[in-house]
């Protein structure tokens, strides 16, 4: 609930209560009559009694022109439901490599921690759609299916790191393949797959073009991203005794031209993120591409309160007038 008022430009006529009491303070001589006695000791306590009365009057009247002012400004009590009906869902893929090579650190801390954040907030602001993860290497699988449960999503997305369990290599192709075959039934009307890599395809057995190509069989649109910087960048080559990664500078690689093709050819866009700045950029760009049609309905009931303000100040005026024309009648 949440009181509001419907005119409140009546509220400066609140400007009026200090006028009229400097009004009757400076006149107060004038307003009350006097008559001379030799002897007052019998009207003392009749004479109190008036006085009082007199005086609660007058804080009546003022009382009375506040409730009223009130009155005039229309308090009312407004409560609002909502209710939303999504038009158009959108169901995501984000296809993420997991490769060796994503422990590089040209992006800070590194290629795979910088994307999970980045992605964090872009699933927290899909709040209608559903997502789904797949991770891919020397070959893929699904790490969650398609949900609306954005905590379970969440979830799963922080939980992904590299692992030597899954096969060396980037196999595009598979990891691409896999989304497909997980959103290619979806009757959403807009299917998305997020293809992440930071290399070329050299692993797996299905070859990235075929796999698009099955994409845009099914209306699948691809965004795919190239991650890393330009040049050389911090990139483990090897594994010491204690089982830690070597690092040394490494030519960045990444086939642009295959991502390029595979997101046209499904009316999707290629990216390339150089730095954590560009990939926020990128991933903010793919959401205001990709938006879910949402439409609201809002619905106001109005309790009108100025009753509560009007009928006081009515039974005071009343209550004012009966008192001056009865038993103060010859007082005031």
């Amino acid at each position: 609930m949440n009181l509001e008022f419907l005119n409140p430009e009546y509220f400066f006529l609140l400007a009026l209560i200090p006028i009229v009491i400097l009004w009757n303070y400076f006149n107060k001589n004038k307003i009350n009559n006097s008559i001379r006695f030799s002897n007052t000791n019998a009207f003392e306590g009749l004479n109190n009694f008036y006085s009082i009365l007199k005086s609660s009057l007058k804080i009546i009247r003022l009382v009375s022109l506040v409730l009223i002012i009130i009155a005039l400004a229309r308090p009312q009590v407004i409560d609002t439901s909502t209710r939303v009906k999504t038009n158009s869902g959108i169901d995501i893929i984000m296809a993420i490599d997991v490769s060796a090579s994503m422990l590089a650190k040209d992006l800070k801390p590194n290629r795979l921690d910088a994307l999970k954040n980045v992605a964090d907030e872009f699933i927290k602001n899909r709040v209608s759609d559903r997502i789904g993860l797949v991770e891919y290497a020397g070959e893929s699988y699904t790490k969650t299916p398609l949900t609306t449960d954005k905590s379970i999503i969440l979830q799963s997305l922080r939980e992904i790191k590299y692992n030597n369990i899954i096969e060396g290599g980037t196999a595009i192709g598979m990891g691409l393949a896999t989304s497909v075959n997980r959103i290619k039934d979806s009757k959403a009307k807009s299917k998305v797959i997020i293809l992440l890599t930071d290399g070329v395809n050299n692993a797996g057995f299905i070859d990235p073009i075929t796999a698009a190509e099955l994409a845009k069989e099914f209306q699948i649109k691809i965004y795919s991203i190239g991650l890393g910087t330009n040049g050389l960048a911090l990139s483990p080559v090897g594994i010491d005794v204690r089982g830690k990664f070597n690092y040394a500078n490494v030519q960045v690689e990444i086939d642009e031209k295959l991502l390029t093709q595979i997101s046209e050819m499904t009316g999707g866009k290629y990216f390339r993120a150089t730095d954590n700045n560009r990939l926020e950029e990128i991933y903010s760009d793919i959401n205001k591409l990709e938006r879910t049609e949402i439409e609201e309905f809002k619905y106001y009931s109005v309790d009108e309160k100025f009753r509560y303000f009007l009928v006081p100040a009515i039974l005071l005026i009343v209550f004012e007038l009966v008192m001056k024309f009865t038993i103060l009648r010859s007082f005031i």
